[in-house]
Order: structure tokens, then C-alpha cells, then sequence
């Protein structure tokens, strides 16, 4: 399909336009203008781009790409060799940060609940349509031992865990990737437990002082699936042939 075409709807689906961000949405890199195969992943890593390479792939398709707010603008090093890959390979990068982050469907935040039972109820930040954390609740009320078991399960990672008490968890809020700082205001609406992908010095006392079991299961972890989920919504969509490749991190 043509290259206008593919990021014309990616927009429309995901509506970048509706939300700040840190880097630019849709088109980061202008490849071929025919695409036919798409290499789907979590970050525009130099690994991912020679695998896209390997593949034959005419774009890839990211969470985490380039350009972020406040990073050196100059082209060198790690980001001239990326840039370099792309260019002489005529492969397409297209990313989309907090929109796959957010959208109601294939977004990080629905299909990690999708994933581990949860039902999503509502924004965490009540004022905010497109919050990046969300709050729901278990299909059945489970200690936080067991869903420390469960996460490892579905995830294939040990997580964090700072149990903060003995009472189940029946509530719960979450923000995949890095989203530690919104455990005070999931504390303040009195839910069980938050999960996230990673922690700070902070977090656990945050954690331990007001009573709220606290969960890091990675932020590459938590954010495989977003990514994953579109790419097979596109498969659906149009004439591509798509590919997840999961480039492992353990933070």
C-alpha cells in the first residue's frame, strides 16, 4: 500500500493530534513510498533496525521513536547510525508514543489489562480523557503474592513487588512503561494496588505510607503489547504482511 495511505490512517485510528506529547507522532523517517512489509516493535533500537533490514522490511512501526524534547538535535554517533540505516535501506520508521500508549483498543495501558485480567473502568486522572493511567479492578479478588505470580506468568519476568499490607486487591491502576509518579493520585482514589514498569527511590515509600500494593514489571515488558496489537490490527486492515520482533530489555 502506498506510504500516504498507511500514515493517513494510522492517524485517523490513533489521533496523535488529540494529545501532548514529547516527539513527534505518525512519520519520523520517510522511506519507500510502497509498503508491504512492516516490522512492528517497542523502540527504534539499532538491533531492530537491522532486523527490519534482515527482513526486507519496507517500515517499521514503533512505541519508542526518535526526536524527543529536549535531546541533542545533532546528528552523531548511536543516532547517525540509525538514521544512516534507515536512509540507505529506504526504510520507512513511524512511531507513535502516548497515543499507543492510550487508544481504548490496541493501546499499551488496554492490552496489558486484556493480558492480565483486568477490567478497565476509567481514567485515573478523572479530568483527562487521554490519561496515560488508567484504574479498573481484578476479575476476582487475589493477594499480592498471587498476582505478583500471575504478572510473571503472562509477562515472563519477575516484577517488583512492595507489598504494602495483607488486604487483596480488588482495585487496581496502571500505566505501563514509566509511570511510577501517578501512585500518590491512584493512592488518593483508595485502590488496591498499582502496577507499573518501573519504580523510583520514592515509590516505595509512597507505597509503604499509604497502604497501596506497588508493582514494576518492566517498562519494555509492559509495552511489548501495544505495539504487537496494532501491528495485527493493520494486518487485518490492509494487504500487509506484519511482524512483531520482541528485542528483549530487562529494564
Amino acid at each position: 500500500m502506498q506510504r500516504k495511505k498507511l500514515v493517513n490512517h494510522l492517524n485517523e485510528y490513533l489521533k496523535p493530534f488529540q494529545i501532548k506529547d514529547y516527539c513527534p507522532n505518525g512519520l519520523q523517517v520517510e522511506g519507500k513510498p510502497e509498503i508491504r512489509k512492516v516490522i512492528t516493535g517497542v523502540t527504534a533500537s539499532q538491533a531492530l533496525i537491522d532486523a527490519a533490514i534482515e527482513k526486507q522490511a519496507d517500515a517499521i512501526l514503533v512505541h519508542h521513536g526518535y526526536f524527543w524534547k529536549g535531546e541533542d538535535q545533532t546528528v552523531t554517533g548511536m543516532k547517525k547510525r540509525r538514521l544512516q540505516a534507515l536512509l540507505a535501506h529506504d526504510i520507512n520508521l513511524l512511531a507513535y508514543h502516548l497515543p499507543l500508549d492510550v487508544h481504548p483498543e490496541v493501546g499499551n495501558n488496554a492490552q496489558l489489562g486484556k493480558l492480565l485480567g483486568l477490567t478497565l473502568e476509567r481514567p485515573l486522572e478523572p479530568w483527562n480523557s487521554n490519561s496515560v493511567a488508567v484504574k479498573g479492578k481484578l476479575s476476582e479478588p487475589m493477594s499480592a503474592a498471587d498476582f505478583a505470580v500471575l504478572i510473571e506468568q503472562k509477562l515472563g519476568r519477575k516484577p517488583l513487588v512492595n507489598q504494602a499490607g495483607d488486604h487483596l486487591i480488588k482495585t487496581i491502576a496502571w500505566c505501563t512503561g514509566g509511570g511510577q509518579s501517578f501512585i500518590d493520585l491512584a493512592a488518593s482514589q483508595g485502590v488496591d494496588a498499582y502496577l507499573t514498569g518501573e519504580a523510583s527511590e520514592q515509590t516505595i515509600h509512597s507505597s509503604n505510607e499509604q497502604q497501596i500494593h506497588f508493582f514494576a514489571a518492566g517498562h519494555h515488558a509492559t509495552e511489548r503489547y501495544g505495539a504487537k496489537a496494532l501491528g495485527e490490527y493493520l494486518a487485518t486492515q490492509f494487504d500487509l504482511d506484519v511482524e512483531f520482533v520482541d528485542i528483549d530489555n530487562p529494564v
